[in-house]
């Protein structure tokens, strides 16, 4: 499917204090510090939070010597949280039936994996998918920064678009208990909403819409890995397989063919083949050569082979691309892992 922006769409993203925002970024930095010692790690890690319990298994074959609970700490603290947890560690060895497949270069897994760009943005993004993921960090900034002592780590954000306008932003998030609705919403309007979105008129504003957000991260609620792949690709506006890819090495195609898929439609665009493109692939677990790869551009005419042409799906050739034995996963796992300039599937090459 490409984008009608024309149409009526909603698109959201939440800040790295989110609890599924917190657990991919355990799984993340799990992965990230067996990567730094071992390249050739199989990290499949996921990770469950909430009410002082975090709850870490998966399957890990590395020569790397990681404490797992000590990471995860030191995530949790640096986003900002100062409760005390309990964990749980359940980590085995990758399954000899899925690496005698991996091993041979083929595929991780089985499924079905998108790419998708735009010429709407210099990020190759839609402008609500990139705004909405700003207005989320914008919170963590102004936090962080010490612009708004009031704020606290989790939150969310969500813009609707009508006609290629928009109609209304919302902004849910932490807060100490002192402050108050009224303030919080002039406050956030004044410092967050006008930079990010420049004139408001006629757009409708909601702040903290049940009026109180005191209680948040896993004191509130519950996380797991993997249950934010719409605000980790295209917040909703592009289809997705349904595979998740934080705590995931570059063998599990679910992650490394979703980056090559943006790669290989980012500089289609950016070389000016089309304005638009969607980049789909699917694997069958422990075979190198992908089932399918297709392309359609904005006008929905079939620039297949184009794609073919220029980009190698095969595992192995994605990994060493995209150099993707490397620890850069962890700062994938906030705000989206598409238009962030220092990442390898982002680069524009001449092709």
């Amino acid at each position: 499917m490409i984008i009608n922006q024309k149409g009526v769409y909603t698109v959201e993203s939440v800040t790295s204090g989110h609890p599924d925002k917190v657990c991919d970024q355990i799984s993340d930095a799990i992965l990230d510090a067996c990567l730094a010692q071992d390249p050739n790690s199989r990290v499949a890690v996921e990770s469950f939070g909430g009410h002082g319990l975090v709850v870490i298994g998966g399957e890990v074959t590395t020569l790397a010597k990681v404490n797992y609970e000590e990471v995860a700490k030191k995530v949790y603290k640096d986003i900002g949280y100062t409760q005390d947890l309990k964990f749980l560690i359940n980590i085995v060895q990758q399954s000899p039936d899925i690496a005698m497949g991996v091993d041979t270069g083929g595929a991780g897994d089985q499924g079905i994996m998108y790419g998708y760009a735009t010429d709407e943005t210099p990020e190759f993004l839609p402008w609500a998918v990139v705004k909405v993921h700003a207005l989320a960090k914008g919170l963590q900034e102004l936090r962080e920064k010490g612009i708004i002592s009031w704020l606290k780590p989790d939150g969310k954000t969500q813009i609707t678009m009508n006609n290629g306008k928009v109609e209304n932003v919302l902004v849910s998030t932490q807060h100490d208990a002192s402050i108050s609705q009224e303030e919080i919403k002039k406050t956030l309007t004044e410092k967050l909403i006008k930079p990010i979105i420049g004139d408001i008129n006629g757009i409708e504003i909601f702040v903290n819409p049940t009026g109180r957000f005191v209680q948040g991260g896993f004191e509130a609620d519950t996380g797991l890995t993997g249950r934010k792949i719409m605000v980790d690709t295209y917040c909703g506006m592009i289809t997705h397989g349904g595979g998740c890819f934080s705590g995931k090495d570059p063998s599990k195609v679910d992650r490394s063919a979703a980056y090559m898929a943006r790669f290989a439609a980012k500089n289609i665009v950016a070389n000016k083949y089309a304005k638009q493109c969607l980049v789909s692939v699917a694997y069958a677990i422990g075979k190198v050569d992908p089932l399918m790869v297709s392309a359609i551009d904005e006008n929905g005419k079939d620039i297949s082979e184009l794609v073919k042409s220029k980009f190698d799906f095969r595992p192995l050739s994605i990994i060493k691309t995209l150099n993707l034995r490397q620890p850069i996963y962890q700062k994938t796992a906030s705000y989206g892992h598409f238009g962030k300039p220092d990442l390898p599937w982002e680069k524009i090459i001449k092709i």
